[in-house]
């Protein structure tokens, strides 16, 4: 009877010990292959990476700017407008201004009036040249109807050799998008399409240049654009605080608004701001005392109405100045500065 007992009960041990088995095999059977599962998800990201290092690698494949077809298409606008060789020099006859020299893509070229060309000098730097691109002697040639003996070189304040034409320096105009486009001709009242000569191509169209306009003779001459009439004067006088400020006919002192911007020259008070701030009217260069008269410059604005500038920078008078010499407006919401004779805001108080 005993051992009955204990036969039966190793059997149900044995027992036991099958179904422990068998669970403990399903499980491990289970985490391999929850193992297996998490191990193939790690794959496909490692998988994945490689697709997006391939996107980035296709981006790196074009090698530089130069290789890139949007870096190219950037290259070919700089190209136009930026610092570059004029290629074969061309005459266009505009039907407005004349004969005009362009590049070899048509881009219109002009003159500076504060350049010289007796020494050839250019006097437009850092943002100016920015807006207007200095066109680069080597690479370029003269093309039918410019003589070889126009050209010339000057070296600019960076170096580099820029062209000239009858001596005077020559540039593109930033804004003119497209070959024929003259929307540089007047900007400022300094700015001019180049003429084969070297003069202004403004000039060529009342035949006053070398390359006179094909209006027949006794025909009326090509409608200008209207200029503005000059008054007053300028000149310097000494402020007990700000040393030597700039004034205008009646010694009232002019200013600069920190707003406007120089290139391209514009004004950026209207309505109410130019009832108090008072634009300044335009000066003839003979009007002019104490201030380098290239200095001297105009700008038309949005009015129609043309305003004195000063250092390429638009001018006022303040309303708020009662008596010749006052310059209340000095400092004025630290947006308005008299200037000194070079054109720059005072640094007195």
């Amino acid at each position: 009877m005993l051992t009955k007992r204990y036969g039966l009960a190793g059997l149900c041990l044995l027992l036991v010990g099958l179904v422990v088995m068998a669970l403990w095999g399903s499980m491990s059977s289970s985490a391999k292959s929850s193992s297996g599962s998490g191990a193939g998800q790690l794959v496909g990201a490692q998988d994945a990476a490689p697709a997006g290092s391939g996107s980035y690698g296709s981006y790196d494949s074009y090698g530089g700017a130069s290789a890139s077809p949007s870096a190219g298409g950037r290259s070919a606008g700089a190209s136009a407008g930026g610092g570059q060789a004029g290629g074969t020099l061309a005459v266009r006859n505009d039907a407005k201004l004349g004969m005009v020299v362009t590049d070899g893509q048509g881009f219109t070229l002009y003159r500076f009036d504060k350049d010289t060309a007796k020494p050839p000098t250019s006097n437009c730097n850092d943002g100016c040249a920015k807006t207007w691109p200095p066109v680069a002697k080597e690479g370029t040639t003269a093309g039918s109807g410019i003589d070889a003996g126009a050209i010339g070189e000057v070296t600019r304040a960076d170096g580099s050799k820029q062209l000239t034409l009858g001596g005077w320096p020559v540039y593109r105009y930033a804004q003119d998008t497209a070959a024929g486009d003259t929307k540089g001709q007047g900007v400022g009242g300094t700015w001019f399409a180049v003429a084969p000569d070297g003069k202004k191509a403004a000039a060529a169209a009342t035949g006053a240049s070398a390359y006179p306009s094909e209006t027949p003779t006794g025909a009326a001459p090509n409608p200008q654009p209207a200029q503005p009439a000059t008054g007053g004067a300028v000149s310097v006088t000494t402020h007990p605080q700000l040393g030597t400020i700039v004034v205008d006919g009646q010694g009232m002192t002019l200013y600069q608004f920190a707003k406007d911007p120089s290139w391209p020259m514009k004004s950026m008070c209207e309505g109410q701001c130019a009832m108090t701030w008072k634009p300044a009217p335009v000066v003839d260069a003979s009007q002019v005392k104490g201030v380098d008269p290239k200095l001297i410059g105009k700008l038309q604005r949005s009015d129609g109405t043309w305003q004195l500038s000063v250092n390429c920078k638009p001018v006022y008078t303040f309303t708020g100045d009662k008596a010749p010499g006052d310059a209340n407006g000095n400092g004025k919401d630290n947006l308005w500065s008299a200037i000194n004779a070079a054109g720059k805001p005072v640094t007195g108080k």
